[in-house]
Parts: structure tokens; sequence; C-alpha cells
């Protein structure tokens, strides 16, 4: 399936055999940001298969690393999952308020798979009870409670008519079985969309940047080394967003569906107390209600009136 090769370290063969292209390096300035501008020079287009090709970029170390509202995101070499995630969709599904929400729970259900399935395969084992993998709304993995990983999620416009050409050759298109890609007048219809995905797998408690943080050795037993569990997991990854994403390009209504039925099931948000910081300004705090068909969370205000809540962030208070 692999076409092309950043031939640096580190290596992650499990990751290699999964995406499209992979790109790993030991330093960058953020992996979001490699991924975008590897979109913007025309790298990853779409398949005249309508396949969805999937690139991963993974580092050691950010030097710039960040998440959500600009926070930054600080990792130590061997201690965290810093990898990024690039895709292209249809832009009318990508920039349609009433589904696009999905677009990134769909990421986080994917690292649950991912996360799940790696701990199976290496036999690891809880050490405390409860040590259960959920989201929190909009974009954070939680195990006991606490804060794993975050999600961002991006959307890079495609290059003009005729960029791409310019963009190294033929090494610019990414495509696993050979065929061209897209016309240039089609490419009008896409946009790339990158997932920045960090977790903390080997942070020793010391280290953890915040009290409500934790990190996944922590809570289990029998893990392998944390570049290799980071390689299992991005392999995961791979694959699950690309199952994930495809179904909801198929068939949105019917996907967006399964994935509110789904995220309702895996949610941590719901039934409890939170305070939303909103990206437009201001806060409401309240319960968190429901989970609604077009992603948005429903909070019961402390006046008792229904707030609609549909990005920012949110921090579970009880």
């Amino acid at each position: 399936m692999m076409t092309a090769v950043q031939a640096a370290m580190p290596r992650m063969p499990y990751t290699a055999k999964e995406a499209d292209w992979l790109v790993a390096r030991e330093s960058v300035d953020s992996t979001n940001f490699v991924a975008r501008r590897m979109i913007e020079e025309g790298r990853l287009m779409p398949r005249q298969d309508d396949r969805l090709p999937i690139m991963a970029v993974a580092a050691d170390t950010q030097t710039s690393g960040h998440g959500r509202l600009g926070r930054e995101w600080v990792n130590i070499p061997g201690e965290s999952f810093t990898v990024s995630f690039a895709t292209v969709l249809p832009r009318a599904l990508a920039t349609d308020e009433s589904v696009n929400g999905w677009i990134q729970m769909a990421a986080g259900l994917a690292s649950l798979d991912s996360i799940r399935s790696a701990l199976e395969e290496v036999g690891s084992q809880s050490i405390k009870p409860d040590c259960s993998l959920a989201l929190k709304w909009p974009n954070d993995i939680f195990c006991h409670g606490l804060k794993l990983g975050g999600i961002l999620c991006e959307l890079v416009p495609l290059p003009h008519t005729g960029d791409a050409a310019a963009c190294n050759g033929a090494e610019s298109v990414v495509d696993a079985a050979g065929l061209a890609p897209v016309s240039d007048a089609d490419r009008a219809d896409y946009i790339g969309v990158v997932f920045g995905i960090g977790l903390n797998l080997a942070v020793r408690a010391e280290h953890l940047p915040t009290p409500d943080s934790t990190s996944l050795q922590l809570h289990r037993a029998g893990l392998r080394d944390a570049r290799v569990m980071r390689d299992l997991i991005a392999a995961g990854i791979v694959g699950s967003l690309r199952k994930r994403l495809q179904l909801l390009v198929d068939d949105a209504p019917g996907q967006c569906a399964a994935l509110l039925k789904e995220t309702r099931a895996e949610c941590w948000t719901l039934g409890r107390r939170v305070e939303a910081r909103l990206a437009s300004g201001g806060t409401v705090c309240g319960m968190a209600l429901a989970l609604n068909p077009d992603a948005s969370l429903s909070v019961r205000d402390d006046a008792g009136k229904i707030r609609i809540v549909h990005t920012g962030d949110v921090g579970v208070l009880s």
C-alpha cells in the first residue's frame, strides 16, 4: 500500500504498511504544520477511484507543537505519541455544519479503536480498576476520568489549478494503486483535513502537564516500548480512520446516525457538570445533557436554559 516514504528516523513499520505515505522524523516544528505544508504543496490529492488517501506524519519531538485554542503541546522523546494524519474529503461534506462535526468525532473513535487494539495485541493488563477509555466532547481521549490525549482538526485548501504539477514532479502525488489523481477541474471540490493526535504513552507522573492529565503506563502493565506502542497505535488509527471517513463520504446521513449512537456510548461528558469555554468568547456552565445529530452538545445552564454548544473547550467539573 505504501508508495513513498520520507527516509528518516524513527522507523514505524506497521504504520508504513498501513498508510499511503509516512513522514517520520526525529524533530519537527509541528506534525500538523508538516502535514499542512505537504497538502499546500500538492503532495496529497484525491484519487480517481474515490478511495481516501491517508498520510501520517510522526516525530519524536515537536518544537512548536500546539493544541486547541493555541495551547502549547510539549513532549519528551520516548514518552509521547505525536502523530498527524491527513486526508482529502469532499468540500461539501467538510463544510456542511450539519454533518462536519462528525469528522473530528470519527478521529476520536478511531483513536479509541486503535488504542484498545494495540493494548490487546501486546497483552496489556489494567493496573487500576476502572481504567476504561472514553471520549470527552469534543476532542479529548480520557482514561480513568483523566486526559490521556487530545485531537486537533484543521481544514487545509488544496493548491490552485496547476500548482501541484510544479511540486516535485511525480513524487507530489500519493496514489497507492498507481492511478492518476482527479483532474484539476475536480480538485476544487475537495479540501485537505489534518488530524493532529497527541497521547501520553510513557510520561512520568511528575512530568504530566496538569493534575487532570494522565499517561497510559500509569494504568496499564505489559506495554511495549513507547515507540513500538506509537507505531501500533498510529497504524490502527490509519485503518480505522480511513474506514470511518469513507463511510461518512459514501453515506453521510446513515453514518452520522451510527456515529451519534456510538459516540453517546463512549462520551465521558454526558451527565456531568461542565464549563464550556466558547471559541467565540464567554462561558456556559451547567449539566451536559445530550449529544445531538449534528455532533453539538446540549447543556442545561445554571438558569435552567438549554444551550447548544457547537465548538469550544469543555471542562468536566464533576
